[in-house]
């Protein structure tokens, strides 16, 4: 029997994307789908949207309405499709109107630290977890805490390293690193450090993508 080839993942998000919660719900499936073909080692990425976020945040629908000139029937059923693509892959998304966008660059500084434990997969899920669904603020060193202890990751560390700046440089460079490579929007999945698929992509496309990337070696 061939053995599954394996394959580099860099998954390229922030905690508050919504796509980024579908895209890695698909990626997952895909994955399961092919775990005879395919051995995958995924690296999560840091990609702040809003990198200058106060630190109260802000009302969703109003910012997106700012940001991107929505009306807030626009707002409204383009969250009900997110809901939908969310829930056709095992995501759910809470109806929350009063749901509020926060900074999320302490969050990715936890990441970066669950990357030498293993953790940093389960991590990242409950981090997205208790964004969507549970509606917690994921810029709350509290919450933050309590999600790292909850996926087996040391709690007292993350709020040592929350109390600091701890890993702020390293979490920097490596969203500029991306920027510079050409990463202006997320989710982004690069694998291999060479074929990027852009996007919160169905199950089948990741599929399809990575039984040929793996296919051609």
């Amino acid at each position: 029997m061939t053995e599954p080839r394996a394959l580099r993942i860099d998954f390229v998000s922030d905690v508050s994307c919504p796509w980024c919660a579908v895209g890695l719900a698909s990626l997952e499936r895909a994955l399961d789908a092919l775990k005879d073909e395919v051995r995958a080692e995924i690296h999560f990425q840091p990609f702040e949207l809003n990198p200058q976020m106060a630190r109260e945040g802000e009302d969703v629908g109003e910012h997106i309405a700012k940001k991107y000139s929505m009306s807030r029937a626009q707002l409204a059923q383009n969250q009900e499709n997110i809901r939908q693509r969310g829930a056709a892959v095992g995501f759910t998304f809470a109806k929350q109107d009063t749901r509020r966008i926060y900074n999320t660059f302490d969050a990715h500084r936890l990441l970066h630290w669950a990357e030498d434990s293993g953790q940093q997969h389960a991590f990242k899920r409950a981090l997205l977890t208790a964004y969507f669904t549970d509606g917690e603020d994921v810029s709350d060193h509290a919450v933050l805490a309590r999600v790292a202890e909850a996926v087996g990751l040391d709690g007292n560390e993350a709020r040592a390293i929350l109390a600091g700046d701890r890993y702020a440089a390293e979490v920097r460079a490596q969203e500029q690193f991306f920027q510079r490579a050409g990463i202006h929007s997320v989710p982004a999945i690069i694998i291999n450090r060479q074929h990027l698929i852009s996007g919160g992509q169905p199950p089948e496309v990741f599929e399809q993508a990575l039984r040929q990337i793996a296919a051609a070696g």
